[in-house]
């Protein structure tokens, strides 16, 4: 079952929203209609209206954030205070929100060190739950990566690592099962980005007692609902979402189209909004990890954590806007 190691994920450059403002929006959609299975129960995200909802960590019980953010290619910068400045000004309003988990990799390029960096000059170093992975091949291989990971992301501390895209899991699980018995780290997942490894991920949600699973899911691709939201479900999994924005496919999927006015139903003023709250919207998520390096987009993307979701039935009409 070990796959063999996929090339880096490559995500197409996200469309400004800038541009779909232009043209009339206000933000993201999501997409399709795909299968419609009844999602699992799964306790509600509890939140005053003032404040962020949240949805307990199964394997803890800790409280977590709805809205984390992702640093692929947005945090990969250098050291020049014009590069540096909207990503402290993007971690000042995600903390000011109540946000908390940040999720980084080694193969984000220079992502873990700058973040790092800017949470230790904002003094910020103890407020996220910080999650990282390692994505390499050899026990030696992997424990060089997870230390430099902690190191420069952390600055001695991690709260997630993740085996990324499953490369030679057998190898790290067990190592980053140590660490988390020895309070290196306090929680362990794995991840991957394609369809074609869903068969997999299933099967480590089942047999593996992970505390995360981090997989792609969006309006636009919900191959996930069918069997792994259900399992993380039933066997307790926290489940994180990477390219919840389709990888900006949504954005231009609504160019030139105005949010239906009935997303007010759950408090959703944007496009950004609706993408996000359509995924939160199935209990068995956790966290969707939108990136940007905009301090008006992770504003928008906030908001997506505060108020009502959409049920069942609002889901599915939100689904059908894209089929239109």
């Amino acid at each position: 079952m070990s796959p063999a190691r996929p090339p880096a994920p490559s995500e197409p450059a996200q469309p400004s929203r800038r541009e779909l403002l232009a043209a009339g929006l206000g933000g993201l959609l999501l997409p399709t209609a795909a299968s419609a299975r009844k999602p699992p129960a799964k306790p509600a995200p509890t939140s005053r209206g003032d404040t962020m909802l949240t949805r307990p960590i199964p394997s803890t019980g800790e409280a977590l954030p709805v809205i984390g953010l992702g640093t692929w290619q947005t945090f990969d910068v250098g050291t020049s205070q014009a590069e540096r400045e909207p990503l402290a000004e993007v971690l000042r309003r995600f903390f000011a929100s109540g946000a908390r988990l940040i999720d980084s990799s080694p193969v984000y390029g220079r992502a873990e060190e700058v973040t790092g960096d800017l949470l230790e000059s904002l003094g910020e170093l103890k407020k996220p739950l910080l999650a990282s992975k390692v994505w390499t091949t050899g026990k030696s291989e992997g424990l060089t990566q997870l230390k430099n990971s902690v190191q420069r992301m952390g600055r001695g501390r991690m709260d997630l690592m993740q085996v990324h895209n499953l490369v030679d899991w057998r190898t790290h699980l067990p190592v980053l099962r140590e660490w988390k018995a020895a309070g290196r780290i306090r929680y362990v997942g794995v991840t991957h980005y394609a369809r074609s490894a869903f068969d997999d991920l299933e099967r480590f949600i089942r047999e593996e007692k992970l505390d995360f699973v981090q997989l792609p899911y969006s309006l636009a691709q919900r191959d996930a609902e069918a069997r792994l939201l259900p399992a993380a479900a039933e066997h307790g999994v926290a489940v994180l979402v990477m390219q919840p924005f389709a990888s900006g496919a949504l954005f231009q999927r609504v160019r030139g189209r105005a949010l239906p006015e009935w997303a007010s139903e759950f408090d959703c003023t944007s496009w950004a909004q609706f993408f996000l709250k359509f995924i939160l919207g199935h209990p068995a998520v956790h966290c969707p990890l939108p990136a940007t390096r905009k301090p008006d987009h992770v504003a928008d993307n906030l908001r997506a954590g505060f108020g009502r979701l959409p049920d069942e039935k609002q889901r599915a009409r939100m689904a059908r806007v894209l089929e239109g």
